[in-house]
């Protein structure tokens, strides 16, 4: 009786056989958000380097302090810039919440660029062969998510309201209003009006504390789940591939009686594209030891870094005086320097840069990113493996477009002086710069 009692005391509910104990796991969505088992080759750290992982506990780390930093920011163009210096010099820790949550932003936008990178170098977004799964599909909700971590990075950059957010903003919504027919219907939804004020500040807080947040669940959970769906990572399907057809020993514990009675058919069972014993190991404690590792390392990084690397504000935003140069967010720096590259005067008319740098181009690299799963046309064997021959060429493209953009940031960020000239390194800038 005292034991009985101690049970239902510790414990509310024991399973009566097996079978309910196995439907309790399958019906828990803790419990079962990985698979009882997984392959070894998945676990590797030199295959996927745990990139989504990353990601997906840096948006834990921005989700939990940005509401923190909620209770003490103030939406508005008179309280919006004293909120932040409140932040950094009078809530206690508050300088630390800050710079948690920007240097996660920041290692959220490269820590999804890289798993972009990684993604396509492995053939990652190849459709299984012989699987139901739809690996393109989930490559273009990938690219929906690298755009909705660019943006919410990009909206939370302006939130301060000091001199670099609000030039970034005007930046943001000139190149908006070069859009031809609509640009100025755009910039108009974008800063609900035709200068920057309350309205673009309210609209940009709204995106970034709310809309684009949810978005961002809703499509990494279904990224997620799509990953289940279409048979876990794809260096999986290499596992599959190598033991191909393989005979299976018939369990005692089954009934074959539909294929005994099939004509053609005989009793031998073979289990296509199974998985060795060997490769397999339980994702409890195995799968869950890691991905604590992972999360608790990236956590560390993003705390020293946030108390090692120091983010001041600017001076308070003002209208009547724009800094020289006025740049764009490190990770947009590539489009304002496409923008510049691409205004020139020929026969005597004058091209828009902001329209062909930063409209035209990247809409251009966005569509090919979407469709390269469909125009792949490399074996699906290759599928999971880094770098391999029959993709060469698509590999080089791919590695030239990136060293492209990395090299016009690099510009953007150390060769661009006042005016925007192009000024080397070890060049001195003029002491004071040239205003329009």
């Amino acid at each position: 009786m005292k034991s009985g009692i101690a049970k239902r005391l510790l414990w509310s509910w024991r399973p009566e056989s097996q079978r309910e104990a196995n439907d309790a796991i399958v019906k828990n969505m803790l419990l079962h958000w990985f698979p009882s088992t997984v392959t070894k080759r998945s676990l590797s750290f030199s295959y996927s380097f745990w990139l989504g992982t990353i990601s997906a506990v840096l948006f834990v780390i921005l989700s939990i302090t940005g509401l923190i930093l909620m209770f003490h920011y103030t939406p508005s163009m008179e309280r919006a810039y004293p909120s932040m210096k409140d932040i950094d010099f009078a809530t206690s820790y508050g300088w630390f919440l800050r710079g948690v949550h920007r240097v996660a932003a920041q290692l959220m936008v490269v820590s999804v660029f890289l798993h972009m990178m990684r993604v396509f170098y492995t053939g990652a977004y190849k459709k299984s062969p012989g699987k139901m799964g739809n690996r393109p599909r989930n490559w273009v909700v990938g690219i929906i998510l690298l755009l909705l971590t660019l943006a919410l990075s990009y909206t939370g950059y302006l939130l301060p309201m000091d001199q670099l957010a609000y030039w970034a903003m005007i930046i943001g919504a000139n190149v908006a209003a070069s859009v031809p027919f609509v640009g100025e219907h755009i910039k108009l939804a974008l800063i609900g009006g035709t200068i920057i004020d309350q309205n673009a500040l309210l609209r940009f807080y709204v995106l970034h504390c709310a809309l684009l947040p949810i978005f961002m669940l809703v499509l990494m959970a279904y990224h997620m789940w799509r990953i289940r769906k279409d048979g876990g990572l794809a260096c999986m399907d290499q596992v599959s591939l190598q033991h191909g057809m393989t005979d299976a020993v018939p369990a005692s514990t089954k009934t074959y009686s539909l294929l005994g009675i099939t004509s053609g058919i005989d009793i031998k069972v073979q289990a296509p594209s199974q998985m060795e014993e060997e490769d397999r190991i339980l994702s409890s404690p195995n799968l869950v030891r890691r991905l604590w590792l992972v999360s608790l390392g990236t956590m560390a990084i993003t705390i020293l870094l946030a108390i090692y690397i120091q983010f001041p504000l600017e001076a308070p935003a003002d209208p009547t005086m724009a800094p020289n140069p006025a740049k764009a967010p490190w990770y947009f720096l590539w489009l304002q320097e496409l923008i510049a590259d691409t205004t020139f005067t020929l026969a005597g008319m004058t091209v828009n840069g902001a329209f062909l740098g930063g409209i035209v181009i990247p809409s251009i690299l966005l569509v090919w990113l979407v469709a390269v799963p469909y125009l792949d046309r490399t074996s699906a064997a290759n599928c999971g493996i880094w770098f391999p021959r029959e993709r060469l060429k698509q590999n080089i493209v791919f590695t030239v477009v990136i060293l492209v953009i990395v090299a016009l940031i690099c510009v953007g960020a150390f060769c661009r002086g006042p005016s925007w000239v192009f000024y080397w390194p070890w060049e001195q800038w003029p002491e004071l710069p040239v205003n329009f």
